[in-house]
């Protein structure tokens, strides 16, 4: 396991906050530092129902130890509702231990999401994501108008960090300025957590 690594921390249903989330990794290793995918499985509401320890495709699952060894934490989810999905939040629900150990107090933090439609809820669940993050002690950031791609995108891009707009059959790719606004959330998080650890 790498030293200094940005966690890029996803769940991803039709490969939409996938796409976004590799985006940020390429940000963060174009800053010069180790980013580390890892997903979360899926929850059922069958409790017979269970998944393979490892997923079949993608990314490997997050174990608590990959969130407490991390430089930085880009967490990633689709909307649901205008709140993060299910398996997002269960896993998310379970860094108890991690808070009472103060493991990520001081580390940067950045979040970013993918919506059917353009106004359904993108802010919404990148401030409910945002709020177990400050519980644990972790500095937010978001993209700063800096980012000239937030004057420009007909699509997503928030301030609150990187979106993006799937449509009804998650047919529409990356636009490049949601592409490039996913990118500066990676360089930002891994920026702030060199500075910070120096």
């Amino acid at each position: 396991m790498p030293n200094r690594y940005v966690l890029v921390l996803y769940y991803s249903r039709t490969g939409s906050v996938r796409n976004l989330a590799l985006q940020v990794a390429r940000g963060v290793e174009d800053a010069g530092m180790e980013a580390m995918l890892r997903t979360v499985p899926p929850v059922s509401a069958t409790t017979e129902a269970s998944d393979p320890a490892v997923p079949d495709s993608g990314a490997p699952y997050c174990s608590m130890a990959d969130m407490a060894g991390c430089s930085a934490l880009a967490l990633g989810s689709p909307t649901r509702f205008g709140n993060m999905a299910a398996p997002m939040k269960y896993f998310i629900d379970q860094t108890s231990e991690l808070w009472m150990q103060g493991a990520l107090i001081g580390k940067p933090a950045g979040v970013f999401t993918s919506t059917t439609s353009l106004h359904g809820g993108q802010e919404s669940t990148l401030l409910s994501m945002m709020l177990p993050l400050l519980h644990q002690g972790m500095l937010i950031t978001g993209l700063p108008y800096s980012e000239k791609a937030l004057y420009t995108t007909t699509g997503g891009g928030t301030p609150y960090g990187p979106t993006h707009m799937a449509g009804m059959d998650n047919q529409n790719r990356l636009s490049n300025d949601e592409a490039t606004l996913a990118r500066a959330l990676g360089r930002q998080l891994a920026t702030l957590a060199g500075k910070l650890e120096h």
